[in-house]
C-alpha cells in the first residue's frame, strides 16, 4: 500500500469554501481546479500532487449541493476526503463522480498536515506510523463504482 501526504482541514468546510461561485461560471473543471481552497489555502491547488489526501473535521462539504466540488478534488488527484463526518449531498457526489470518501472519527485529532497515511479502503483501516485507525468501509458494490470512475461511468460500462 503507497503512503499518501495529508492535507488538513477544519470543521464545516463549505463547498463555496472548496470552488468559489464565481469559479462556476468557468468553462471547465480544468480551468476551475487552480482556485480550489482558494480562500483558505492560497497554495492548496499549486502544491497539491497526485495521490494526497484531505483528512478534515466534520460536516466537510457542507453548504451547496455543487458537483464541482467534488470534482476539482479528484481532477486535481486527491485519492481521498476522509473525515470526521460529511454533509450529505457532497458524500452522495463523490461517489457519484469516483471520488472516495471514509469517515474515520479517530484520525483528525493524531494527525498534521503533510503527515503520511496509509489507506486500506477495503478493510476500513488507516495507518499512520504504527497506530492503525478504524474507519468506515467501503462496500463492494461502491468500491465498484468508485473503480469504474464514478456512478455514470458504471452504469455506462452496465449498459454496453
Amino acid at each position: 500500500m503507497e503512503q499518501s501526504r495529508v492535507w488538513k482541514f477544519n470543521n464545516d468546510i463549505d463547498t463555496d469554501q472548496i470552488i468559489a461561485s464565481q469559479y462556476l461560471l468557468l468553462s471547465s473543471i480544468e480551468e476551475m481546479k487552480k482556485y480550489t481552497f482558494e480562500s483558505i489555502h492560497k497554495d492548496f491547488s499549486s502544491n497539491v500532487i497526485e495521490g494526497d489526501v484531505i483528512v478534515a473535521g466534520e460536516n466537510f462539504g457542507c453548504g451547496s449541493s455543487r458537483e464541482q466540488a467534488p470534482r476539482v478534488l479528484k481532477e486535481l488527484g486527491i485519492k481521498a476526503v476522509v473525515a470526521k463526518s460529511f454533509a450529505r449531498i457532497f458524500y452522495r457526489n463523490s461517489i457519484n463522480i469516483g471520488l472516495p470518501v471514509v469517515i474515520c472519527e479517530d484520525l483528525y485529532d493524531n494527525i498534521s498536515e503533510n503527515d503520511l497515511i496509509e489507506i486500506d479502503f477495503t478493510n476500513g483501516i488507516i495507518k499512520k506510523d504504527n497506530k492503525e485507525f478504524k474507519s468506515t468501509k467501503l462496500p463492494e458494490h461502491m468500491q465498484i463504482i468508485l473503480n469504474s470512475g464514478g456512478l455514470i461511468e458504471y452504469l455506462n460500462r452496465k449498459a454496453e
